[in-house]
């Protein structure tokens, strides 16, 4: 009976290793790319649901122009934060992206310090997504069940979706700083693999890459 398992744990094993060599990926690359697969699907469940409750209301849907409009100089300016949220979220992928090819160059102090500035990006994207949901809460009256601008759906779908996605942003913050830390104490240096460094790139390009998404769809519908 040993032998059976030991042979069939074997036969496994074997199975396992030919599928990484023909497939030429390692698991840990491989895993995240599962992981960002189902993680698309809940975002676009989540974006799928905001649709239909945008298309099915008869209650008026508040116009987002005004609504995150910013009061400068005397003048309401629409989307102003939404779109340098917006840039600083899409110039970190270009952080994120030199971040992996000094990484792949053995670089140490370069590679971290692209990935720190990628985390302070980020850090700073949630700290405007903060502003917005204080200003929406506290001087617009707007709630998960409901605002006074109109449709009472225009707050679930805002703070859910948002909050879902500043989850994410702030996971990957936490994630980036602790690969830079891992970089700097010469941790991938022993292992002579900097992989880890091109993995938490494709969980923050997919953060980058949904918020996409949500611009035009939320921001700009």
């Amino acid at each position: 009976m040993a032998q059976i398992t030991e042979r069939g744990l074997r036969a496994l094993v074997a199975d396992w290793s030919a599928d990484l060599r023909a497939f030429r990926v390692s698991w840990g690359k491989a895993m995240m790319w599962i992981f960002l697969v189902s993680d698309s699907f809940i975002f676009g469940s989540f974006l799928t649901g905001y649709m239909a409750a945008r298309m099915s209301t008869t209650v008026p849907w508040p116009d987002t122009g005004e609504v995150f409009a910013l009061h400068i100089a005397g003048e309401n300016i629409p989307l102003i934060l939404i779109a340098i949220m917006t840039f600083i979220l899409i110039s970190s992928s270009g952080t994120m992206a030199i971040a992996v090819n000094f990484a792949y160059r053995r670089e140490k102090a370069k590679t971290a310090l692209f990935l720190l500035l990628t985390a302070l990006l980020g850090a700073t994207f949630v700290s405007m997504q903060a502003f917005e949901w204080t200003k929406l809460i506290v001087s617009e009256g707007v709630r998960p069940w409901g605002n006074p601008m109109g449709a009472a759906q225009f707050g679930s779908s805002f703070f859910m979706i948002t909050g879902f996605h500043g989850l994410h942003v702030t996971a990957g913050v936490i994630y980036l700083s602790i690969t830079a830390a891992q970089v700097l104490r010469g941790v991938f240096d022993r292992t002579g693999n900097y992989q880890r460094v091109e993995i938490a790139g494709l969980y923050w390009h997919f953060v980058d890459l949904v918020w996409v998404f949500i611009f035009p769809f939320f921001y700009l519908w």
